[in-house]
């Protein structure tokens, strides 16, 4: 180790003092230091080097102070030192200071990320509110536009009236006219005519017959039956695949399981805690608006119910109503939630930007999947270990669970996506989006295959038909049905990518469609109050129910012969559906 003598530190200071202008300190310590006797060449000492030893030798001593013994890496960083810490205190002292200073800035900079974190979920909060405003104002409008249209309507109807009444007193005249004619040319003389010349001969014209559609059929209120219970609008409903459970959910801050009985439906509402499960979202007595359920799914063997609320936390319940696990990692609403086949992963998709896996069984998150820069809207399942996801910022997402990068990139939509779905066989992926388009994808390439462009409106969302390779009746046409703002719904053929049939019996947005298990019938539900079962086979409407309230869902049961809708006033409708 190069150790400094007396002798050579009396040398540069003698330097030092000498550079610095103090001749006569200089002079003092170089009579009593003996520097004239010194050894050392001052050609060799450069100009400042006693403050450069100083220097170093502080730069020393941090570089102590910030090692540990187990260190091997040096922090850039040795700002936290004062020089006169560096001379007044050991190299324990200064070390103390170090890890005081780097707990300080480590708690100063997680301050600094939650704050970030608050503004941006305050943001995305924000996005959520000034969406729901809009479809709020967007709802108003149509109540408005509909409200004028049934002025309108009723005032057509009432000269409509009026000119029929014309038409039939017109007609009336003119029967009695030809009458007291043909009397008159009866007393007058004989009939000169053959009876067949007479039967073909000219009189009134028939009267004009008004005619509805002979197969469109009201759904009897014998056949609803109304259940109640919920105090706030009901956005999804879902059949157990299994048995003859309806789960619901709501803004009440509630799910409920119903059980509904086999046969026919009848007359009835069914209200109270005694006729449902209450799966409740909140502690206590108070149903926080933040705790909405907004989606909800069946596990396939019908055993749990997972729940996607607007706290950010997803829930799995069993039939029972039993809360079995609460999956806490989401930082905003969950908007999506869907069982893989297998029952072993939950997926879920939320205002935070991200999707996460998770293990069903141990109630902890597999991975959680950051890709898209805006909220996701929508998730679903391709097979049990790879999926798709889809968001406001127009992306299109297909992940698979260990992977760190998507394995597929889907861009072309020029709005929001608001819902993808797989087909039965896992290889289209079929999406719709604000842009007024609905597009088919595939694996194979990295545009789309069909771009289908027919709704003049934003697309809500799509269904695939239950029909093709790899379903029930897989002699029968693949479908996708697409539902939309501009109150219609339309039927594709995805092999042509060309539009079947415009189904427009709607007045408002139309927010749920969903195919019957057979693939022979199709639910649509709107906010102008209806649901309308049509025929997928020629588009004729087949059956008709008008409710209380805007419809957000529609859904058929496994045996095809019933179908639920939930409304935005509050109350859950079951309808017998029996061809």
């Amino acid at each position: 180790m190069a150790m400094i003598t007396s002798v050579e530190l009396n040398y540069l200071v003698f330097r030092y003092l000498h550079e610095s202008g103090f001749v006569h300190s200089a002079f003092a310590l170089g009579y009593e230091a003996g520097i004239n006797k010194s050894t050392i060449d001052g050609n060799l000492v450069p100009p400042g080097a006693l403050v450069t030893f100083v220097q170093k030798g502080l730069q020393y001593l941090e570089l102590e102070a910030n090692l540990s013994n187990s260190d091997t890496d040096v922090d850039d960083d040795f700002s936290f030192l004062q020089p006169l810490d560096l001379i007044t205190k050991n190299v324990y002292e200064l070390r103390q200071i170090i890890k005081e200073k780097k707990e300080n800035l480590q708690k100063d900079k997680e301050k600094e990320k939650e704050k970030e974190y608050d503004h941006e979920h305050e943001r995305e909060r924000e996005h959520v509110r000034v969406r729901e405003r809009d479809r709020q104002e967007r709802e108003k409008e149509f109540e408005r536009e509909r409200e004028r249209e049934r002025e309108r309507l009723e005032k057509e109807r009432v000269k409509e009236k009026e000119k029929e009444k014309e038409k039939e007193k017109e007609k009336e005249k003119q029967h009695e006219e030809y009458i007291d004619k043909e009397l008159g040319k009866d007393r007058e003389e004989k009939p000169k005519t053959k009876p067949e010349e007479h039967e073909n001969g000219g009189g009134p014209e028939p009267m004009d017959i008004s005619t509805s559609f002979p197969s469109t059929c009201e759904i009897a209120s014998s056949d609803v039956t109304i259940l109640e219970g919920h105090t706030s609008e009901v956005f999804a409903c879902a059949w157990s695949p299994t048995g003859s459970l309806l789960a619901s959910g709501s803004g009440d801050s509630t799910a409920r399981i119903w059980t509904i009985s086999d046969g026919p439906c009848s007359a009835t509402t069914q209200s109270g805690p005694s006729k449902s499960l209450v799966l409740k979202h909140f502690k206590g007595r108070t149903n926080e608006k933040s705790k909405d359920v907004t989606t909800l799914d069946w596990n396939a063997e019908g055993t749990l119910l997972a729940t996607g609320s607007y706290d950010g936390h997803a829930r799995i319940w069993t039939r029972d109503g039993e809360l079995k696990n609460t999956l806490t990692k989401h930082k905003g609403p969950i908007f999506s939630l869907k069982w893989n086949k297998k029952g072993d992963s939950l997926l879920s998709g939320s205002v935070d930007k991200t999707a996460i896996v998770w293990d069903v069984r141990s109630g902890e998150w597999k991975q959680q999947f950051e890709y898209h820069s805006a909220p996701t809207l929508d998730v679903d399942w391709r097979n049990n270990v790879s999926f798709a996801t889809c968001s406001t910022d127009s992306m299109i997402y297909v992940c698979k669970i260990g992977e760190r990068a998507p394995i597929k990139i889907f861009s072309g939509h020029q709005g929001e996506v608001n819902a993808i779905k797989w087909d039965p066989t896992g290889s289209l992926l079929a999406s719709c989006s604000d842009d007024f388009t609905a597009k088919i994808w595939s694996l194979k390439q990295d545009k789309c295959l069909h771009d289908l462009r027919e709704h003049t409106k934003e697309i809500y969302t799509i269904k695939w038909s239950p029909t093709g390779q790899g379903t029930n009746n897989p002699n029968q046409q693949l479908l996708l049905a697409s539902a939309s703002f501009d109150s219609t719904v339309k039927l594709w053929d995805v092999e042509q990518g060309v539009m079947l049939s415009s189904l427009n019996g709607h007045k408002e947005p139309v927010y749920s469609v969903a195919f019957s298990p057979s693939g022979e019938f199709l639910a649509s539900g709107s906010f102008d109050k209806c649901i309308h079962i049509w025929s997928v086979k020629d588009g004729r409407l087949v059956k008709t129910y008008t409710g209380s309230g805007g419809i957000f869902e529609v859904c058929w049961n496994k045996e095809g012969d019933k179908v639920a809708a939930c409304f935005s006033n509050s109350t859950v409708c079951v309808l017998d559906i029996r061809m």
